[in-house]
């Protein structure tokens, strides 16, 4: 370590030496990173409280050894503890905002986030008549913040299971100053909401199968597994979704869930459903949307309040 000290100097330097690393380490990126030298790069820049999109002008900046120390440590725990980025710096990034992230939630991502951009078109004609909107298995609060925005008009609830979740999830509302327009509710899924027709019903929920599960890289392994596994075949919260959300839904509302690689098994279990398959520049078939008069069961007289579980 003393040597290491002595020897980088400059940021690039440093850069180097952490690349070389992470690829010797085999680290896993899929936390707002997808490569060794971007990961690198962030993690120095934030060690050093500089601006995260401003490489270039500081690559032959010599570093103090105290800050050398700082850079060194974050590499460090990134390398040794697996630990995915945004649970060293305490921040994830989406759809062009910033996040609290920590252990209790897992790190912001998903693929809503681009057609949250976009006001949810083609889907939603006019994002200004969106009066009630729902971001269910919210985690971190990402998407319902993101929902706030796209939709200037709507109501926002946002509910999780995780006591812990919605904690940091306050924190991230309390943040961008939207505290007037989205409420959490700790629930088991609609169980403990509040009677009300939504227009859109969005998820993220888990959705990771078992066999899958047992093979995550180590970096998924120190987030909630809560928020990510959802049985054998990942469909134990997609099911209960599509069984409930008829009578959560106004006429011609909308439910769209995203489930990652699993198009072709939910497809094999809801053989009978028309499924519209969603692209993003992000990915390809990933998310399905359903109108209320799409989902099965006849839609009941109104939400009823249940017990939590």
């Amino acid at each position: 370590m003393q040597d290491l000290l002595d020897e980088l100097i400059t940021l690039r330097d440093w850069l180097r030496w952490a690349v070389s690393r992470f690829h010797e380490a085999g680290l896993f990126f899929g936390h707002g990173s997808d490569n060794a030298h971007d990961e690198a790069a962030y993690l120095i820049l934030h060690a050093l409280h500089l601006p995260p999109d401003r490489l270039d002008p500081y690559l032959d900046a010599r570093l103090t050894r105290p800050e050398r120390q700082a850079v060194l440590s974050l590499l460090h725990r990134r390398i040794f503890r697996r630990l995915p980025a945004p649970y060293l710096t305490g921040e994830a990034w989406l759809g062009g905002f910033r996040f609290r992230v920590d252990p209790r939630v897992i790190v912001p991502r998903s693929y809503f986030a681009e057609l949250l951009g976009e006001g949810f078109a083609p889907w939603i004609e006019d994002p200004e008549a969106v009066n009630e909107a729902l971001d269910m298995c919210t985690g971190s609060g990402c998407l319902a913040i993101l929902m706030a925005h796209a939709f200037p008009n709507a109501r926002i609830d946002a509910a999780d299971l995780s006591t812990d979740a919605l904690a940091v999830a306050q924190a991230n509302v309390a943040d961008h100053g939207l505290e007037s327009r989205i409420r959490l509710t700790r629930s088991d899924l609609f169980t403990t909401l509040e009677p009300r027709r939504y227009d859109l019903i969005l998820s993220n929920p888990p959705y990771v199968t078992a066999a899958a599960m047992a093979a995550l890289p180590p970096e998924y392994r120190h987030e909630p597994a809560m928020a990510l596994g959802a049985g054998d075949d990942g469909l134990d919260i997609i099911r209960r979704l599509l069984d409930e959300a008829t009578r959560w839904l106004k006429p011609g509302g909308l439910l769209a869930v995203e489930v990652g690689h699993n198009r072709d098994i939910v497809e094999a279990a809801f053989p009978s459903l028309p499924f519209t398959w969603i692209d993003t520049p992000g990915g390809e078939a990933k998310i399905f949307l359903l109108h209320r008069e799409q989902l099965p069961g006849r839609p009941r007289r109104g939400p009823r309040r249940g017990n939590a579980s």
